[in-house]
């Protein structure tokens, strides 16, 4: 059983919704919207009239990291082209996606499949050959056309890349690291604009998972118990346990949690996780690894074996199965290629899949919206788009940076507040994370028993939260280590008299208003210049302490997430020694 703690998976509170869910029958779907499916490329391919796809190009593309360009010889596979549909269609998409959760809408959980998907809101078939010919008439070679009409798979060599897209590939050092970006904005046709958004990504910089491993523990040492988490505690504290009791516990439900690494010894610490917590009392259910191929084409989604990200993979599979003991956990991962991160890979391909998607999709990673890229940021929406269109509820992790998610891994805030691409469409739940508040009131008898039950409980109910914030500029943390709650100034927790200011950091449950979803930040990584948010969704309006502030603001829901600063965190088991 591994000594770690992880942020929440996301997977936590998707749980907590799958018992809601109702795939009862409704009537026929009442509309078609064929007719907005027009094609819209109207002029020659002319190759000398372009148009620059503003805000993508990493902010470490510049001339300090730029070591010069890459090989033209050198092969880049599947690359994402994103794709634009009418201002007409994304209208009717709307409409049509909230009319799925109206009861009084005859179109109320009327889920579309994938080809249903691209008749009515993908991109015309004509203008489809239109640019698969073009990519191919310029040396690149086409793998996939994915049923939403939405996005194409191809692959090329750096050399294309530079002639066709005006978009030179340098190889950069980025804090000693070693990286491949394109160094300006691409191009492309004007006659193409209509259709094309943009290149998901012509860089090698990956998302991060979304936990914070706790070092060596124990449970008792000169501040008192501590009181880490394990299933019992969280079906104790968030009112599962009724639930399970109604022997509803993910029956006939299944949950895929993407990753772009596998997990060791074919699942054995899962088998050990719910064996050791007996979670089997609840339920049997099932782990499976799945590499998901695309539903036609060349073949995308390679095995990723297992990396360093195992220990996020280990423990999404581990709580969701924790959440729903009867659920079929499904990891579904993609090896990531020189420029596509393989968890995005694994998710185009489900939600295209020609066989039934799973009822929910949970998501543990992400980059912040001022440096992911406009085009990047407008993927990850059209896919959650096309999955809400399908009946897929997608839970995101809104992170682990605070307010900072731009300064993800810092010691401090230096970009102002963002949030993560990956969390901030309308089209996802977000979902954050808190801590518990009875260390810091001076409650813990009220909560915790003094011993553990056979499954190793022994929280009593539900206990009160508060924000999970490990920074030193948290009120509670400076009221408690200087009595005045102010966290800056000198001396404070952040300003200290001497020493080295240990509890400089961004690590805390993140939230905050979506900021550059769209256009171009002037100074990279802060919401600056053309930037532009997510409008708020009609479903966040008038909501209680949601601000009146225009704009997706995040998380939506938030449950226990913390990583130990309040002596609390989630226990799992891993065991592979070569990452833990």
């Amino acid at each position: 059983m591994s000594r770690s703690l992880g942020f929440a998976p996301v997977t936590v509170a998707v749980i907590a919704f799958v018992f809601a869910l109702d795939t009862s029958s409704a009537p026929q779907k009442s509309h078609s919207d064929q007719h907005l499916r027009n094609p819209r490329i109207s002029a020659r391919i002319d190759p000398a009239d372009l148009v620059t796809l503003r805000g993508n190009t990493r902010p470490e593309a510049n001339s300090k990291n730029d070591r010069g360009p890459i090989s033209g010889s050198t092969y880049i596979e599947h690359i994402l082209l994103l794709l634009r549909r009418s201002p007409e269609q994304e209208q009717a998409l709307q409409e049509f996606t909230s009319a799925l959760t109206d009861h009084a809408s005859p179109n109320f959980h009327q889920w579309l499949n994938p080809a249903e998907f691209g008749d009515q809101y993908g991109v015309a078939q004509q203008d489809l050959d239109e640019i698969t010919g073009w990519l191919e008439s310029n040396g690149f070679t086409v793998n996939v056309v994915y049923g939403s009409g939405m996005m194409i798979d191809f692959s090329g060599y750096a050399s294309s890349v530079r002639d066709v897209f005006h978009a030179e590939l340098h190889r950069l050092d980025v804090h000693g690291q070693a990286h491949i970006a394109n160094i300006r904005d691409p191009k492309i046709p004007a006659a193409l604009a209509p259709v094309i958004q943009g290149i998901v990504s012509l860089n090698d910089f990956m998302p991060r998972a979304m936990y914070l491993p706790r070092a060596e523990f124990t449970f008792t040492n000169t501040q008192g118990t501590w009181h880490a988490i394990v299933p019992a505690d969280l079906a104790t504290i968030y009112s599962l346990n009724p639930l399970f009791a109604q022997g509803l516990s993910g029956q006939g439900q299944t949950i895929v949690v993407i990753e772009d690494t596998n997990i060791s010894n074919s699942g054995a610490d899962w088998t050990t996780f719910r064996s050791q917590f007996d979670l089997n009392a609840f339920g049997s259910g099932s782990f499976s690894q799945v590499h998901p191929a695309p539903p036609t084409g060349h073949s995308n989604c390679n095995s990723p074996g297992v990396n360093s990200d195992e220990g996020e993979a280990s423990l999404d599979a581990e709580y969701a199965s924790a959440a729903a003991p009867s659920a079929a956990i499904e990891l579904a991962s993609c090896k990531n290629t020189v420029f596509t991160f393989g968890g995005l890979i694994a998710l185009q391909n489900i939600v295209n899949s020609s066989t039934t998607p799973p009822a929910i999709i949970s998501i543990s990673y992400g980059e912040c919206e001022a440096i992911n890229g406009a085009t990047n940021n407008a993927a990850y929406n059209a896919a959650y788009q096309q999955a809400a269109a399908e009946g897929v509820s997608v839970f995101v992790s809104s992170g682990d940076e605070g307010a900072a998610s731009c300064d993800a891994g810092a010691t401090a805030a230096t970009h102002g507040i963002g949030v993560s691409a990956f969390a901030s469409t309308p089209n996802n739940v977000a979902v954050g994370g808190t801590d518990f508040s009875d260390l810091y009131s001076g409650t813990i008898s009220a909560y915790w028993k003094t011993s553990n039950s056979s499954n190793f409980g022994s929280a009593k109910s539900y206990i009160p939260e508060i924000p999970w914030n490990d920074s030193c500029a948290g009120v509670l943390l400076a009221t408690l280590a200087t009595g005045s709650g102010i966290p800056y100034g000198s001396p404070t927790l952040c300003n200290p008299s001497s020493g080295s200011g240990q509890d400089l950091t961004v690590v805390s449950g993140s939230g905050g208003p979506s900021g550059c979803a769209s256009g171009l930040a002037l100074t990279p990584g802060v919401v600056s210049g053309t930037c532009a948010g997510y409008a708020k969704p009609s479903w966040q309006s008038g909501l209680f302490g949601n601000p009146s502030d225009g704009v997706r603001d995040i998380p939506d829901v938030s449950l226990f997430a913390a990583n130990g600063i309040w002596s609390h965190y989630y226990v799992f088991c891993w065991s592979n020694p070569e990452f833990t």
